[in-house]
């Protein structure tokens, strides 16, 4: 008998809006988003928000009753919205997950209703996976609430939750039905989480964009003297390069390329190290001064753009070296090298690395070298030293 194959294609389309006062009853946006979908004439919300963004902003679940309220017409509260803890320990408590499946059964939640997220990267993450994973794909609208949600994670197509003590170990490509960045929702962020999303900024910049790094440089003090105006740039134009690149020729990340991990497999090692008391983001500014100086040990880059590059994100306020770089295994080797096997693993295939031949422009590597990443650990650490003398 002859094989019997078979070919097909699937387009995805989801927009990343832009606005302040979300739920502001003079703000059309968010209602307007559902004249895409002409499937349902009254569809089903289910609210996920973020115990965090939930204490800081005690008028939001008001705000969405009262919204709701005024557009019967197109959407109900399919129950009150669920608040959780967000967080990196979210994505740790797979009980969570089980919470939001036993609420989509509960309260009804088909595939044309729609979950709506509201926190952190974390909890988009965590929620975004039990949405994907229940009755093969509930609709998910995302608002993040913080700098890297918004120009990063929040604007994606991947959702996860940790396992096995390995970050996103279980997880989907789903791509939302839409993207809302209010910016309201930055206004309440402590210094830590507002400084913590620009390392996604300096990544796509240092790898893609001469000119968006130089605006970097440029406003580096600003941003970190937390200068709305210039977040607003940046995360405009960082989020449209996480953009281009989905639509780049592989969405899925079936191949080995991952360009936009520049920076991520030893971060990701250095916040398990930590426990996540280390931010993603800060551990991403970490594993780019890293690379970067990697990639001058290696002779790709010049030592005058290291210089800086490493003066850049310590002017936006980023610490470039952490302790955890030197916990030891039981052989008396350096933890965080473990990384690039794990980050091998969880990609699948070769591995493939991300380093800097100058700034503006990444290349992409085969093997790392594990003696020069230790003398890149070093050096960072006597660089560390000197600045805070």
């Amino acid at each position: 008998m002859q094989p019997i194959q078979q070919k097909f294609s699937v387009p995805f389309q989801y927009t990343v809006h832009f606005t302040n006062g979300l739920f502001k009853l003079d703000n059309p946006l968010f209602k307007s988003i559902f004249s895409q979908d002409v499937n349902a004439a009254i569809r089903k919300l289910l609210f996920v928000i973020d115990s965090e963004v939930a204490k800081y902003h005690p008028s939001l679940i008001k705000e969405i009753f009262t919204y709701t309220q005024q557009h019967t017409d197109t959407f109900k509260l399919a129950a009150e919205p669920i608040v959780m803890p967000g967080g990196e320990a979210c994505k740790n408590d797979y009980a969570l997950v089980e919470q939001l499946q036993q609420a989509v059964n509960d309260y009804g939640i088909d595939r044309h209703s729609y979950i709506v997220a509201i926190g952190g990267g974390a909890l988009l993450d965590m929620v975004g996976f039990a949405a994907a994973v229940s009755h093969r794909g509930i609709r998910l609208i995302r608002i993040p609430t913080t700098v890297l949600s918004q120009n990063d994670s929040g604007v994606g197509v991947k959702n996860s939750i940790n396992a096995f003590h390995k970050k996103n170990f279980l997880g989907t490509f789903a791509p939302p039905f839409a993207v809302l960045n209010d910016f309201d929702f930055l206004l309440t962020l402590d210094d830590r989480d507002w400084r913590a999303g620009i390392s996604e900024a300096v990544k796509v910049a240092l790898i893609k964009d001469v000119n968006f790094w130089q605006f970097l440089r440029k406003n580096a003090k600003a941003l970190a003297a937390r200068d709305m105006p210039a977040m607003q740039v940046l995360i405009h134009r960082c989020a449209q390069m996480h953009m281009d690149h989905i639509a780049g020729g592989d969405p899925f990340e079936m191949g080995s390329s991952r360009p936009l991990d520049f920076g991520h497999w030893s971060a990701h090692k250095l916040e398990q190290l930590s426990e996540y008391s280390i931010r993603h983001g800060e551990a991403v500014a970490m594993g780019i001064a890293l690379d970067c100086t990697y990639s001058y040990f290696t002779g790709l880059l010049s030592k005058d753009e290291l210089d800086e590059i490493l003066e850049t994100l310590e002017e936006i306020g980023f610490s470039l070296f952490s302790e955890y770089w030197l916990t030891k295994d039981s052989n008396q080797t350096l933890t965080v090298i473990k990384g690039l096997s794990e980050f091998r693993e969880h990609l699948g295939g070769k591995l493939t690395i991300m380093l800097l031949s100058k700034i503006g422009k990444g290349v992409e590597v085969n093997q790392v070298d594990p003696e020069l990443v230790k003398k890149s650990i070093y050096f960072l650490q006597e660089y560390s030293l000197k600045v805070k003398v």
